[in-house]
């Protein structure tokens, strides 16, 4: 966690000094020489005008010709053309059977098995102990002779 905060807090002390740098190098730098003035450039003559396309004489109509109408053939007829009736079907009714009835449903929920509170210890072997761990133990004392 402490690098991470070491390495932000270093960069921006190296982006915080790089901007520095490039603020002093642009003061120090002497101002741009004036532009030179541009001679004027002469003026370009206008473009002549395109003449105008004579406009094309108009086209002679053609006399329509008038066609006969075309001769109209009789409809053929079918004789004795008759769908037949279907008998209709008489059916019995239908019995009438009761519905059952709809369960009831409960106003409000079971209430929820009980979970104990307490953690139970876990069970220790006789004899047995764990060495303690050299990181957090504190050095053996040294003796000089």
């Amino acid at each position: 966690m402490a690098s991470k905060k070491l390495f932000f807090l270093a960069l921006l002390v190296a982006l915080l000094s790089n901007t520095g740098n490039a603020a002093r190098h642009l003061l120090d730098t002497p101002a741009a020489p004036t532009t030179p003035n541009i001679p004027n450039i002469p003026t370009i003559p206008t473009i002549p005008t395109i003449p105008t396309i004579p406009t094309i004489p108009t086209i002679p109509t053609i006399p329509t010709t008038q066609i006969p109408p075309l001769p109209s053939l009789p409809k053929p007829t079918i004789p004795g053309l008759v769908i037949p009736t279907m008998p209709t079907a008489t059916l019995p009714p239908i019995p009438s059977i009761p519905l059952p009835t709809m369960p009831t449903i409960p106003k409000s929920l079971p209430p929820l098995p009980s979970f104990p509170n307490v953690i139970p210890n876990i069970p220790t072997i006789p004899g047995f102990k764990i060495p303690p761990l050299p990181f957090f133990s504190p050095p053996p004392a040294t003796t000089s002779p």
